[in-house]
């Protein structure tokens, strides 16, 4: 007869565990946090699948490259909206910077004091060298250079 019982208890489950195990569920806080843990999932799944698809989460229309045959009046490169840009000139693009700072300067009337430093990582300048051109940027402080500035934009004027 022993052995009856013990096959009886083995059919017996204790369910007071398992309603403490669905009471833990019914706790706001966590379910928040399951909540926030799918939620941040889903995120960076969709932010993944996005980026990978050759999205970008900044809209900005850049034209980086040009060929030489392009390099005309009215061809423009870079930043599109030159509104993000503080500062802007024009003048006539030439190779070399000072002591390091810039790898091309803008020649401007004026004078030597009015020579504008320039760098870009979004411009290729080296095609532009020779051309008057209206330039958008940002100035940043240099240590020889009267004026240094990061270009996003660039058109050619002649």
């Amino acid at each position: 007869m022993e052995k009856v019982s013990d096959k009886n208890l083995n059919l017996v489950k204790d369910f007071n565990q398992e309603i403490t195990e669905l009471s833990k569920l019914k706790n706001p806080k966590k379910r928040v946090l399951a909540l926030v843990a799918v939620l941040v999932i889903i995120a960076g799944v969709s932010t993944g699948y996005f980026l990978s698809r050759g999205g970008s989460l900044v809209k900005e229309d850049i034209q980086r490259e040009v060929s030489q045959e392009e390099v005309k009046v009215g061809v423009t490169v870079g930043v599109s909206d030159e509104k993000i840009y503080k500062d802007s000139t024009e003048g006539k693009l030439e190779k070399g910077g000072i002591d390091g700072e810039g790898s091309h300067h803008l020649v401007r009337p004026g004078g030597e004091d009015q020579t504008v430093y320039l760098t870009s990582s979004i411009v290729d300048l080296d095609k532009f060298v020779g051309h008057k051109v209206k330039i958008w940027g940002e100035t940043f402080a240099a240590q020889k250079a009267g004026w240094l500035m990061d270009i996003g934009k660039l058109k050619v004027l002649e």
